[in-house]
């Protein structure tokens, strides 16, 4: 059974992209992920999502990805919100993977953009409902036109918007004038898919973050939505100029690469990372320790 949530935060406030950890010779660590989803939350988590470009999802298999909801719906389920990425650019392989997860104990789902095929807005439309109609878990878009090569656009976040079981939506769009558009017209709740923009996303109406900086700094995230939200924007901005170190380390290469390298210098279970990824360099964790020094993380 999920958290208790709200229609203003029907997944809690923060969450994070967990990666999906790999034992030595590649395969799924479904101990390491129970005891990382265990620490992911006790640091500060309402809610993980598993099985999205953070988790290697295009590098795992559907059975390893069943696999890894249900032990992590195991160790946490009944104290953070599960949620599970189910798009692809196949319709109907996404609704296979929305019944799977439905069967697995996932508590939402998320539906990246079809990448690749770039889809009219009626193609995206109608992909989009067909996962919503294909279980009874909610259902949270997933915009982000840099890997999609298509965007949401604001008609069809409006049209999705009134589908009962689709009710928020991950923007990773990096237009605030949009999104504070979008907030007002639509209805869904909006979380940001940047970390840098949280709080310019905050002052338009977001509730929170679907993060990949929060697998070392989900306490700090916290504290600068909490602020925000109780009115203390003074304290929001100060974390947020503290955390400018943090979002610029791990994304100077790809954020899969570093958010692993970040975990296994902490001794978490991360491991290393399937092809076409590669592990971090001397030199990349280098810089990435010094990234994180410089943003309060002490590794």
């Amino acid at each position: 059974m999920a958290p208790t949530s709200t229609p203003q935060t029907p997944f809690g406030r923060v969450l994070t992209a967990m990666v999906t950890p790999f034992t030595a010779d590649g395969g799924l660590d479904l101990d390491g992920a129970q005891r990382l989803a265990a620490h992911l939350v006790d640091s500060g988590n309402d809610g993980l999502v598993l099985n999205g470009t953070t988790g290697e999802s295009p590098t795992t298999t559907d059975a390893e990805k069943a696999q890894l909801v249900r032990a992590v719906v195991e160790a946490v389920g009944d104290r953070a919100h599960v949620i599970t990425g189910v798009g692809t650019n196949n319709t109907h392989h996404s609704v296979e993977l929305a019944r799977q997860a439905q069967s697995a104990g996932a508590h939402g789902l998320l539906a990246v953009t079809p990448y690749y095929s770039k889809p009219p807005q009626e193609g995206l439309y109608r992909h989009t409902v067909a996962i919503a109609d294909a279980t009874d878990l909610p259902v949270m878009l997933y915009d982000i036109p840099g890997r999609a090569a298509v965007a949401l656009e604001h008609d069809t976040l409006v049209r999705l918007g009134e589908h009962p079981r689709i009710v928020a939506n991950k923007d990773a769009k990096g237009d605030v004038a949009a999104a504070s558009r979008a907030i007002a017209d639509s209805g869904l709740a909006w979380y940001s898919g940047d970390d840098n923009l949280t709080l310019p996303l905050l002052s338009v109406g977001a509730v929170g973050v679907v993060s990949v900086v929060g697998h070392v700094v989900a306490a700090e995230m916290r504290a600068m939505i909490e602020a925000f939200v109780a009115g203390d924007h003074a304290k929001a901005l100060a974390v947020h100029q503290s955390l400018l170190p943090v979002f610029t380390g791990i994304f100077r290469t790809q954020g899969v690469i570093l958010s692993k390298a970040a975990l296994n210098l902490q001794g978490h279970p991360a491991g290393p990372l399937r092809l076409p990824l590669v592990s971090a360099t001397d030199a990349e964790i280098t810089r990435l320790k010094e990234d994180l020094a410089a943003g309060g993380v002490h590794l």
